[in-house]
């Protein structure tokens, strides 16, 4: 009965365990991007892209640290089918968050949330910088939050854009 009983609980766990393993990713949250220029994107106009989309404010260091490095990836992987969207939080102002883009001649999409929308649907972000790599079928890849580790960033990234 004691044998019966432990291999019961081996099964129940290893069932529990397979399911965190294989569960489907959640998919991105359906919402629209209000950008800088004017313009709008919405989830599905990005799906079958591979997308990061980076939440980020102008007063955060290591948000600023990280941006060159934004930068230089989304250079690198955005004519294989990768796109930034990088998305200043509602309590950025909005003209510190034109000229940040302006003086640092970010490449991508920059987004104003200010409604907070967007960092809401997201899980509601609150902590800088909060980042979601999106795969080609708009499921949730990976979540980033603070300083990352950018060689396992870039594996993540091609294994995403080899995908089919």
């Amino acid at each position: 009965m004691k044998k019966l009983a432990i291999v019961l609980a081996l099964a129940i766990v290893a069932g529990i365990a397979a399911w965190f393993v294989w569960r489907p990713a959640p998919s991105a949250p359906q919402v629209t991007y209000q950008l800088l220029d004017g313009k709008t994107l919405t989830t599905e106009d990005l799906k079958g892209k591979v997308v990061l989309v980076k939440f980020w404010a102008t007063s955060c260091v290591t948000c600023v640290k990280q941006m060159p490095d934004t930068i230089k990836a989304y250079q690198a992987y955005q004519p294989k089918g990768y796109e930034t969207i990088a998305v200043a939080m509602q309590y950025d102002p909005v003209n510190y968050v034109e000229a940040f883009a302006r003086s640092r001649e970010l490449p991508f999409p920059v987004a104003l949330d200010r409604s907070g929308e967007i960092a809401r649907a997201f899980g509601d972000v609150r902590l800088t910088p909060t980042a979601f790599l999106i795969g080609k079928d708009g499921r949730i890849l990976k979540r980033y939050l603070g300083d990352y580790d950018r060689d396992e960033f870039h594996a993540t990234v091609e294994k995403a854009l080899a995908a089919g």
